[in-house]
């Protein structure tokens, strides 16, 4: 049976660095011992959340019930075609560790992600994106273990449901199943994506394009902008970039001519959450414990003692500031409990 700890601190597991306490916590290595817990009776506890690295999550206040951390480890090559290696990843690892082993292997498709904080296993759920790239254009499948059936169930791609930061996982399947393994189609024969950011300008000081230079770049670009959250509590990018209609964008445009903004198909428009929160003269503030990040206005911070209940109040009074400026609605990429 899996060592079930009660009234665990979640500070540590949780990149914002706000203190709350689990009622219940355990941690599983393995698809064996998640059977075992699903044959507990701690399995029915209702109140239940699954927790990777905690890099996504916002805690208001302790969590009355049981937090379940997939702790998987492995990556093992599963398929190879002559234009693809298929790698079945346990959920356990560590993002960037894994981007970089892809890096070192030659292995390319996710060197754009790099740097991205969290869990291999959480990647699906939040379909994480960056530099022009998604999570979801190189996942072949995910395995989980159904929590109500204590069975295991693999989604294809496309039953994934992948959105703009959103799948199945985070919605209808959220804290229902536990993702335990993810395979990834890597591609031998290299396709860069440098038409986002500075990738493009960047790699005209090195002598070659690779997928080594681009993780390079990307690594200092976002160490640049970006604090790191073992220095200073964050979530990254609190906010979604809003999608809009194209009525709507022109509407704005005739305003806000500079407006940056990206086609996000079907005649729809993706907008810079920063920007917005930018012209709402919310960049570089600080209150209290609490603030923008000096260098990127999407990324809340917390300076050392704030509660997660200060950090919400904060986002919210972003989203009220957007929203009578703009009418649009911030919605957070950050998961609030």
């Amino acid at each position: 049976m899996p060592d079930i700890r009660e009234n665990i601190s979640l500070k540590k597991f949780n990149t914002f660095g706000v203190d709350a306490i689990a009622r219940y916590f355990v941690t599983l290595g393995s698809t064996g011992e998640i059977l075992d817990f699903l044959n507990s009776s701690y399995s029915e506890i209702h109140n239940r959340l699954i927790l990777g690295e905690g890099s996504n999550i916002l805690f208001t206040k302790d969590f009355d019930g049981i937090v379940v951390r997939p702790a998987i480890m492995g990556i093992n090559p599963v398929k190879e075609t002559r234009d693809h290696v298929y790698l079945k990843v346990g959920a356990g690892e560590n993002w960037d560790s894994f981007v970089n082993y892809c890096v070192e292997h030659n292995w390319g498709g996710l060197e754009n992600l790099s740097l991205i904080p969290g869990s291999a296993g959480s990647s699906p759920i939040q379909n994480i994106g960056a530099y022009g790239v998604e999570v979801k254009d190189l996942i072949e499948s995910v395995e989980t273990i159904e929590y109500a059936g204590k069975k295991t169930v693999t989604f294809k791609n496309d039953e994934c449901k992948f959105g703009y930061r959103d799948s199945i996982f985070k919605q209808k399947l959220k804290n229902r199943n536990i993702i335990t393994y993810v395979t990834f189609r890597l591609d031998k024969v290299h396709r860069y994506i440098t038409h986002y950011g500075n990738i493009r300008k960047e790699l005209d000081k090195y002598r070659e394009t690779s997928i080594r230079n681009i993780r390079e770049i990307i690594i200092n670009t976002r160490r640049n902008k970006l604090p790191d959250p073992k220095l200073l509590g964050n979530g990254g990018s609190f906010f979604k970039n809003p999608i809009l209609s194209k009525e709507t964008l022109e509407s704005i445009r005739q305003f806000y001519p500079r407006i940056p903004y990206w086609e996000a198909g079907r005649d729809q428009f993706k907008i810079s959450a920063a920007w917005l929160i930018e012209q709402c003269h919310w960049n570089k503030k600080r209150i209290g414990e609490v603030g923008t990040y000096v260098k990127h206005p999407l990324v809340i911070v917390n300076y050392g003692n704030a509660t997660g209940k200060n950090i919400l109040e904060i986002a919210r009074k972003i989203q009220k500031t957007v929203k009578n400026n703009f009418a649009i609605h911030l919605e957070p990429e950050v998961n609030i409990l």
